[in-house]
């Protein structure tokens, strides 16, 4: 080999790694950029009714036009409907939610609470990054 051959081995791994430095750099600031904070988001009829972070437990009563009623909690960043004037309850005994996988669905009283914001969480998703 000789010397221009050793320099312009050099130049391209100079270039090379200047490319992948800024990528990482890149990536990161996007990262940092993109961080949602959890929410659960309250739909009745099709109307957003609240949109309320996972980081504070509380419970919160849905008042409907009709007299109808569900109440659902936010406790420990996971979100569960505790009661509700449905007959069937099926929105009752739906276990808590914490990603947006598996929405509480209360059709007699058209409320739907949806968790926006943590999919990847806790790091247990049954879909893959490809399927999102």
């Amino acid at each position: 080999m000789k010397k221009n051959d050793f320099i312009l081995i050099a130049v391209v791994l100079i270039i090379a790694f200047t490319i992948f430095a800024g990528q990482r750099l890149l990536n990161k600031n996007n990262n940092e950029n993109n961080e949602a904070v959890p929410v659960a988001v309250v739909q009745v009829c099709g109307e957003v009714y609240g949109v309320y972070p996972l980081s504070v437990d509380r419970e919160e009563r849905i008042e409907l036009e009709d007299g109808s009623y569900n109440i659902f909690s936010i406790k420990d960043g996971e979100v569960t409907m505790i009661e509700a004037s449905c007959p069937d309850k099926i929105c009752v005994n739906h276990p808590a939610i914490h990603s947006s996988y598996d929405p509480i669905v209360c059709l007699p009283n058209e409320v739907i609470i949806t968790v926006q914001g943590n999919d990847d969480a806790d790091g247990d998703n049954d879909i893959d990054s490809i399927a999102n």
